[in-house]
């Protein structure tokens, strides 16, 4: 396989700088769930492949890909084996290589996962250190820990698992004898890397490099707040930690320490020609902690998860759409806009819910309300200045599967308790491309999770073409986006008065109106109509906008 530098066909020649990244609409691939290349019910390379046109067809300016690296799939590709190898479930490196160079003749940027902060217990560096035993350098490079108690029997601190009880595991030494723990802030087949050894500061630039030769335009950085814990791993000192997460800074998550590791990888991204990007996956407590992580000389881009978590409510909006703006001016960053993703359930399902009932849930909800709430959170979206991400299947409207039986779920944190509700599953069934077939188009061979009945009637098939469709709104607000460049463009708003309820806003020549409400909302005429997701009435100088609609005017 030849490594090459590729620069996608309509990018900018070597020496410039445009930021194409601040206004970028990306789409994120979930690979098991996008598209089955071999017929073998699970999603692949090959399978991506074939559907990029369809990617551009939509109007998205890059794709990111969800971890596809050899691995045991305990964790569903985020436990790591080899970082520079694909698992054969999903192909080859020679797909992989195909993928991008065919990504780039089509105008489209690649941004692949990373997953630095932990490994696959079957990784070599950790499989040595079990079987080298205590005194092995190996051990250096992970958090390996003496157990407290008389024996030992007891973890080295009260931390606790993301997916449910303890943070921490205890091996068994090489001559069968109980031995010390090991830390994994997720499932015990995932090892926390100790990002204090210079080896592992090396290892991880040197896997930037591998990606960057093959051709890829950027990482987004899986739990990018987690890699450096606090010295002498302290005791929290409570218990049901997961309910604190995003309230404070954790010894183990936000620690300052990070900071240096990413100013390093910026220096090898500016190694290579191009614009490349680092994308932080950062759950902080504030959106000013959000921006230390893209000051000038760190990365690129950070995930807006406050927005995400924000329910369909104007005053809210409002809020944390000035706050995010707000905080990231200091740093110059763009602010990012991200309604679902592969661990929440998805916004169709959320809006169709009462609010405050977090970002997994467990019942369908009024479906007709959250996907006309989707749609109209869409449009918001696409309208505020930065870069927007838009989730695999959410421009068909996909709604959360709620209902998959027990004995399906894959997700790892569902058999844990006291942690996540494990309930992702419902978000990563593989999306429909037809109307009819065995998997609705997915793939020859059936597919991993079941899909509901009514998945042919959403899928690409039936959608395409019908002026009332969500995908064909996709569409269409995606070409009004690249037409009107100020939609993406800029720092701020400049708000409008508008009655109770209702969101208006506007950026040079273009308005956005959104009624949050439930009733519809007579407004002032601000413009020439544009696209909507629901139709509006205009009588003379006064428009109508319809309940949980939002407007996009020309003026």
């Amino acid at each position: 396989m030849t490594q090459h530098l590729a620069t996608p066909a309509d990018a900018p020649t070597t020496g410039t700088h445009t930021g194409w990244w601040r206004d970028a609409v990306i789409y994120q691939v979930y690979p098991r769930s996008f598209a089955d290349g071999n017929g073998d019910g699970m999603g692949d390379l090959e399978g991506i492949r074939s559907r990029l046109p369809y990617l551009k067809e939509l109007g998205v300016d890059a794709v990111w890909l969800s971890p596809f690296y050899a691995s045991p799939q305990a964790d569903a590709g985020y436990d790591v084996a080899d970082y520079r190898a694909i698992d054969p479930m999903f192909g080859s490196l020679l797909d992989a290589d195909a993928v991008i160079r065919d990504a780039h003749e089509l105008g489209l940027r690649i941004i692949v996962d990373l997953v630095p902060n932990h490994s696959s217990d079957q990784h070599e560096w950790f499989q040595r250190a079990l079987r080298e035993g205590p005194g092995s350098v190996l051990r250096e490079r992970y958090h390996f820990r003496p157990g407290k108690g008389k024996n030992g029997e007891l973890p080295p601190n009260d931390w606790e698992s993301i997916f449910g009880g303890p943070a921490w595991t205890r091996t068994e030494n090489p001559d069968g004898t109980p031995g010390d723990w090991y830390l994994h802030l997720f499932a015990p087949e995932q090892p926390d890397f100790n990002w204090e050894h210079p080896a592992v500061r090396d290892e991880f630039r040197s896997i930037l490099r591998f990606w960057l030769d093959m051709g890829v335009d950027g990482f987004r950085v899986d739990v990018a707040h987690g890699l450096v814990k606090a010295e002498g791993l302290p005791d929290l000192g409570a218990h049901d930690q997961l309910k604190l997460l995003g309230n404070d800074v954790m010894p183990f998550f936000d620690q300052d320490g990070v900071h240096e590791i990413y100013r390093s990888w910026r220096e090898v991204l500016g190694e290579y020609d191009g614009e490349r990007i680092l994308v932080a996956e950062a759950w902080t407590p504030t959106v000013d902690r959000t921006a230390n992580y893209v000051r000038p000389d760190e990365m690129h881009q950070a995930f807006n998860f406050q927005y995400l978590g924000t329910h369909w409510d104007a005053a809210e909006l409002r809020r944390v759409i000035d706050e995010s703006l707000q905080a990231m001016l200091p740093v110059g960053a763009p602010t990012t806009w991200v309604l679902s993703n592969h661990d929440v359930t998805r916004h169709a399902t959320r809006f169709a819910n009462p609010a405050g009932l977090g970002t997994q849930l467990r019942t369908p909800g009024d479906r007709a309300l959250g996907l006309r709430r989707a749609r109209a959170a869409t449009l918001l979206m696409l309208a505020l200045p930065g870069s927007a991400y838009v989730y695999q299947g959410e421009e068909l409207g996909l709604p959360d599967v709620t209902d998959l039986p027990d004995e399906v779920r894959q997700d790892p944190s569902f058999w844990r308790a006291s942690g996540q509700d494990g309930f992702r599953d419902g978000c990563r069934v593989p999306i429909p491309w037809t109307v009819e077939g065995s998997s609705y188009g997915f793939g020859d061979g059936g597919s991993w999770l079941p899909q509901p009945a009514a998945w042919g009637g959403l899928s690409v098939e039936a959608q395409t073409g019908d002026p009332g469709s969500t995908l064909e709104l996709y569409r269409s607000a995606l070409a009004v986006r690249r037409e009107r460049p100020e939609l993406g463009a800029g720092e701020g708003v400049q708000w409008l008065e508008a009655p109770e309820g209702v969101l208006s806003f506007r950026r040079d020549g273009f308005v956005c109106t959104a009624n949050t409400t439930g009733r519809a909302i007579s407004v002032p005429l601000p413009g020439r109509y544009l696209l909507s997701n629901e139709d509006v009435r205009i009588v003379d100088d006064e428009a109508l906008v319809p309940a949980d609609t939002t407007v996009w005017w020309a003026v």
